[in-house]
């Protein structure tokens, strides 16, 4: 039996929105914790250009690339055997025209087992979006808050413009993107958007109107130290257990502990 061939597709992700399905997504960015979230049988993981932050300690998404990218997708790639696996574009790699977004995110899916990518943006994106479709590329969309954005935005803000929001999901289905992301938007007008499109939106930071809902996975095992954004539910307090089990390793090696006999060859 093919080990994939009960993975979510496209269609059958956007199917559960007409399904009333609530769907769930984490991010991943290597192949243990990939492994671990999609055995919990979630609908979705999203590799995400957060991975600057989370595993790069960068300030901000900007930086990262897409050759780094593909690194972390195709390590959660061969990971995943049941939830769609959606890839971010990062940063100027699809805000550089038609041809070049198309080559880019092509390398996407023929360098990695994941089946689609996202890329921020709305009614300016909508060539762009529709491009990539018609080269048989699935096209995630990404509105409100735009991490990419961060420069132009002024920082991280909840978005409240509620006819720019509804201009930009209603581009990007009709360009054909297959879902959307929602970014730290009011949940009023989450839920205003999520009606006004056919395909599902996925919420962050958005409230419980939308289709679904994605978080980043070290922020929801409460691996994060400092400022939680307040989107943020942890369901764990991994940070302190961890840092704890690291301090009696030290302890046990400074001590002569470790290895013990149990763990020693004779």
């Amino acid at each position: 039996m093919n080990p994939r061939s009960s993975q979510i597709t496209v269609p059958q992700f956007v199917a559960m929105k007409s399904a009333g399905r609530k769907i769930t997504m984490l991010t991943a960015y290597d192949y243990t914790m990939a492994e671990m979230i999609d055995s919990a049988d979630i609908e979705g993981i999203l590799v995400g250009d957060s991975l600057a932050m989370v595993v790069q300690g960068r300030d901000n998404t900007l930086p990262v690339t897409l050759d780094e990218m593909i690194y972390h997708a195709e390590m959660v790639g061969r990971a995943v055997r049941h939830a769609l696996v959606v890839v971010d574009l990062p940063y100027l790699s699809y805000q550089v025209g038609k041809h070049r977004a198309i080559e880019n995110a092509g390398r996407v899916l023929k360098e990695t087992c994941c089946q689609a990518v996202k890329l921020e943006g709305g009614a300016d994106q909508a060539e762009i979006i529709a491009a990539l479709v018609s080269a048989g590329i699935p096209v995630m969309a990404h509105c409100g808050l735009r991490p990419q954005s961060v420069r132009q935005l002024g920082g991280y803000r909840v978005q409240r413009d509620e006819e720019q929001l509804l201009t930009d999901a209603r581009a990007a289905e009709e360009a054909g993107a297959f879902s959307i992301v929602l970014e730290c938007i009011p949940a009023g007008v989450a839920s205003e958007v999520t009606a006004a499109v056919a395909i599902p939106t996925i919420g962050i930071g958005a409230g419980t109107g939308c289709d679904g809902q994605v978080l980043v996975l070290n922020d929801m095992l409460g691996m994060t130290g400092g400022r939680v954004p307040k989107h943020v539910k942890a369901y764990a307090q991994l940070r302190q257990p961890i840092i704890e089990a690291v301090t009696r390793y030290r302890d046990e090696v400074r001590n002569g502990e470790f290895p013990g006999p149990q763990q020693t060859f004779e």
